[in-house]
Parts: C-alpha cells; structure tokens; sequence
C-alpha cells in the first residue's frame, strides 16, 4: 500500500473513533500518525520490510502505531479499525463532509434513526425528523439540505494537490522505463485547476505501447476500465481517482498536449479560429482544410504560431481573453515558482503549529528563501492557544535577538490577528505596533449576511498595523463555500489602504479564486502569496499558490514576496 493509502486508514478510523466519543488522546494518535504518514518521502511498507530500521524512529509513530502499521502492511486493515466498522458503516464517514453535521450529531442521527447515508440524510430532512432530535431545529435541517446540494455538485472531484501527486508518481514511473521520451500531464490538472475530476497523462516513445503495459499492471491500480491499442483508463487507490494514459507518436506529441489540456471553451475557440484561416485542428495536429497538408503537430509552440498567437501557458486556457491578449502579444510574463524569496504565512509550535520557530526557519531556508513571516495565531483562538498582547510583544523581542544572532534567514515577527464580529482587531494595536508583519483573517462569524460581512471587513482595513487580507473568502475547497461579501468594494478600499491581498497556497484552500484575483488586480491591489504552513512540509505546497496567481494573470511585480528583503521591508513601512 502507498503512504496516502495508509494515513487514509488511520484518518478514516480517528473519524469513526470521533462519532462513537472515544478517548481524545488516541484519537490524535492516530490523526498526527497519518500526518507524518503521508508527508514522508519514503515508503512506510519499504522501512516495514528493512531489518535495520524501525517506523518507531519517524516522529509521531508509537509503538501501538508501528504495531497498527505492521498489521495493516500484512492484511490492509487493523483491529480497530475493523472493530469500528462493526460499529459504524464507512457511509458514515461521509456525514462529516456534510456542513452543519459533527461527530456528536452523526452519533445521534445514527442512534435514534440508524441512518449513515446522504440519501437517508435528506430524507430526514426533507421528513422534517432531524429536529426531533435535541440541539437540532428547522434552520439546521434547511442548512444541511443546502450542505447536502453542494456535496453532490462537488462529488467525483479531487483536490489538485493530490491529483498532482498521483499524476507525479506515473510520470516518474514512465520516465524510469527505457524509450519513453516524453511523460507529462495535462488535462485540468496542468491548467492549475482547484479541484479536478481524473488525471490525464501522455507518453511518447519508441517503447510507449509499452508503457501502456505497465501502466494497467501498477500497484496502485484497483480497476482498469479499458485498455485499447494506444489509450487505457484505471482507477487508483482507495479514492479511485480515474487516470487516463494516452500513448503517442513524437510527431503527433504538441497537438495531443494542447488538446486533452483544453479547457473545452478555450478549444473551442481555437478550432473556431482555425477554421477561419482554412485549416482545421484536433488532437492529431493543424491541417489544411483544401488538402490535409499537416501544419504543425509535434510542439504547441509551433500550432499556437501557425494560428497567427502567442504560446499561452496552460493556467490562462479558459477563455477568458487569453487568445485575444495572445494575438495582440500582450499576455502577461507570468510569475514563475522561482521567483518566490520567502513566505509570509505560517505557525509554530507557539500556538498550533507541529514544529518550532527556528525548525520553520530552518526548512524555509533550506528551500532558499531570504525572509519568513512567523504568524502565529492571535488570543480569540483558544483552541489554538493563540497569543495575547503580552505574548506577541514577547515574541517580537525574541525575534529581533534571533536576527542580531543571524541564523542565514531574516524573520519578520508577525501575527494572524481575527477579526472580530464588529470588524474591530483581536489585538490591541499598540501590541500589534510591536510586529514586522500583521496578517487580518476571519476564522469566526462565517455566517453573516453579505452587507454585515462587508461593513466588518471594511471596519478590519481600518486597523493602520493590517498588511495583508488573510485567505479572504473563507473557503474550505470541497467543504465549505466562501462567505458572502462585496469582495470589489473592500478590493477597493484595501487598495486604498495599500493592504495586501493573500493567496493561500494551502491545497485546502487556495484562496483567492483566479476571477477574484482579477478583479482585485483591476483596482491596484497587489498580492502575497503564502502557504499558512503549520508542519515544514507544508511550506512545500507554495508551487500551489503559484498556480492560482498564474491563473489570475499575475506576474513577479504584483507579488510582494518577489522582491528582495529590502524591497520587501521599504513597500511595508510606506
């Protein structure tokens, strides 16, 4: 079983151990032990099956894991687990995708009703039954029908962080087989798409058919669906995602590329625009309608040429005036992940971040970055043990006395302050005059109406110490939509305000959306992009955040963490 296979096993087993109100403390055993799981860069059955190493040696594995885990690589499953699936049907795991629905209420629906499905979920509701039930009414009833509509809108989509990774562990696996010239992804997934429904990869090759072979006959495959002469289509893993493998001519490769990333409207137009030049264009190459004389099919570059455009990078093929910027040569120079010199957004150990300040700072410049922002959570979040006045000025101290030592990246102290109901900071501001950085986020009161919403963003802008707008819709991609505001009128008035802009790189969230990210830019605002990193690992998914910037037409210059510390440190204090 592949890492994710496994953390999946101990995460849906901690869930089940939540509804039925086991002990919290093995319940967090088991969710801290898929973590480092799934973030490890080795195979868990390989250490397993090596005499000289112990799982025990990975931080968060116990003893009672590494015995989970031996269980697990012999048969795919473990005693508890199975114990909880006696208890509990896994349908029930389903229940907590839904908003409005904890742990507790699932336990209640499933004790009183024996229900543990969506289907019998919306029953319920419709049956107006879930407010027999104590701390459940009619407005819960109506919020989980809404849940539940969106669930299924969303269902068979995958987050593009991990279609990314399955898409990366066959690109690998084709590249390390002899003549295969050419293993890439394409499909939304290299568009840079939030979420995306199946992975499409294509292979190019003298040995391509072979490629095909080994493709149906993967370990991670449960399900091949059809295998044919140069095109087969599996499912993978426990969440059988669909990957679709498409083998190729050299010749051909360009046109392939360009067609199967689509979008579908941005190929339409292009087809539209061939057509009108007497050529026509599929998957196969640019031809000539009068005599089929191939055009161009090995490279994009040469069909985008031979119709009178530009290269468009895959993140702006949305039809949403790419070709028309392309053919005037007016698209904009992209920003590019190179170019990012430090993260502005991130959590230790001080509140509930997995791993310590200089532990973040070291792994960050590890990655070469010149500058970090610690922002560690401010008091109203308890559960986070966020920081009170007192604590954030203490840490200000101690980062200055960090950076006088020098220890090859310079730190900015900082903070992710809430705001508040009425829109007020949850940090006095000469406390938060004592900090480099000051990050304002809503984690609470997401269910305003959009005008009260807007009047306390809008009250946030007017704290003078706010630098940026901390993921600012809210968004729990898959999980929760954004909460309702007038996003252009506080785009405005936080341009106004020279306040920045994030774009979460957080495969949870990415947030902001490329229209808004567009919208923003038109009226000034300029942007971060950060990765809200609680554990080292996480600072590794800002190639995420790039994605939607580069969505949003962003180049180096609208994103402050582009430029050089001093740069960085003049554009603040102005």
């Amino acid at each position: 079983m592949e890492n994710r296979e496994i953390a999946q096993l101990l995460s849906e087993t901690a869930d089940l151990m939540e509804i039925a109100g086991e002990d919290g403390f093995r319940i967090r055993s088991y969710r801290n032990g898929a973590s480092a799981i799934e973030g490890l860069p080795e195979r868990i059955e390989d250490i397993l099956k090596n005499p000289a190493r112990k799982v025990t040696e990975i931080a968060g594995i116990g003893k009672g894991l590494a015995s989970v885990l031996k269980e697990i690589s012999e048969r795919g499953s473990f005693e508890r687990r199975d114990q909880m699936l006696e208890r509990y049907p896994p349908t029930a795991l389903e229940l907590l995708k839904i908003q409005g629905l904890g742990p507790k209420s699932i336990a209640l629906i499933w004790e009183h009703f024996r229900v543990s499905t969506i289907d019998g979920l919306e029953r319920l509701c419709r049956e107006q039954k879930l407010q027999t039930l104590p701390r459940m009414g009619g407005k819960l009833e109506e919020k989980v029908l809404r849940s539940i509509a969106q669930y299924r809108q969303r269902s068979g989509r995958f987050l593009l962080s991990f279609a990314t990774q399955i898409a990366n562990e066959f690109i690998g696996f084709f590249r390390a087989m002899d003549g295969i010239d050419q293993a890439t992804q394409a499909g939304s997934g290299r568009r840079g798409k939030e979420t995306v429904g199946d992975v499409d990869l294509l292979v190019t090759g003298p040995n391509a058919d072979a490629a095909l072979e080994a493709f149906v006959k993967h370990p991670s495959v449960h399900e091949v669906l059809v295998k044919g002469e140069n095109k087969a289509s599996v499912k993978v893993g426990l969440e059988g995602i669909q990957v679709d493998l498409r083998a190729l001519p050299k010749h051909n490769y360009g046109a392939a590329l360009q067609y199967f990333t689509g979008s579908k409207e941005h190929s339409i137009v292009l087809r539209s625009r061939a057509l009108k030049m007497g050529m026509t264009l599929n998957e196969y190459g640019l031809f000539r309608l009068d005599n089929n004389e191939l055009v161009a099919s090995e490279t994009e570059e040469s069909i985008y040429a031979a119709l009178g455009l530009d290269w468009i990078p895959p993140e702006l093929r949305e039809n949403q005036g790419e070709i028309e910027a392309a053919a005037e040569h007016r698209l904009p120079k992209l920003i590019e992940a190179s170019q990012i010199r430090g993260d502005l957004h991130m959590h230790t150990t001080e509140t509930d971040g997995r791993a310590s300040l200089e532990e973040m700072a070291e792994s960050a410049r590890a990655l070469g970055y010149e500058y970090i922002a610690i922002t560690d959570h401010s008091k109203a979040l308890a559960m986070a043990n966020g920081l009170d006045e007192q604590r954030a000025v203490d840490f200000a101290k101690r980062v200055r006395d960090i950076n006088k030592r020098g220890i090859g990246i310079h730190i900015l102290s900082g903070l992710e302050c809430d705001i508040k109901r009425d829109g007020t900071m949850d940090l006095a501001n000469d406390a938060l005059a004592e900090l480099d950085f000051v990050v304002a986020s809503v984690h609470s009161h997401m269910n305003l109406e959009a005008a009260e919403m807007t009047d306390r963003l809008l009250a946030a802008l007017e704290c003078p110490h706010v630098r940026v707008f901390g993921h600012p819709t809210g968004r729990i991609l898959m999980h929760r939509e954004g909460f309702p505001f007038d996003f252009e009128r506080v785009a405005r008035e936080a341009a106004r305000r020279k306040v920045c802009m994030e774009i979460n790189a957080s495969p949870e969230r990415l947030d902001l959306s490329a229209p808004f990210i567009r919208l923003a830019k038109s009226h000034g605002i300029r942007f971060v992009i950060s990765t809200d990193a609680h554990h080292p690992k996480h600072l590794h998914n800002m190639p995420y955040g790039v994605a939607m910037a580069r969505r949003g037409w962003l180049t180096a210059d609208d994103v402050l963490n582009t430029y050089s510390l001093a740069k960085l440190q003049k554009t603040l204090s102005n």
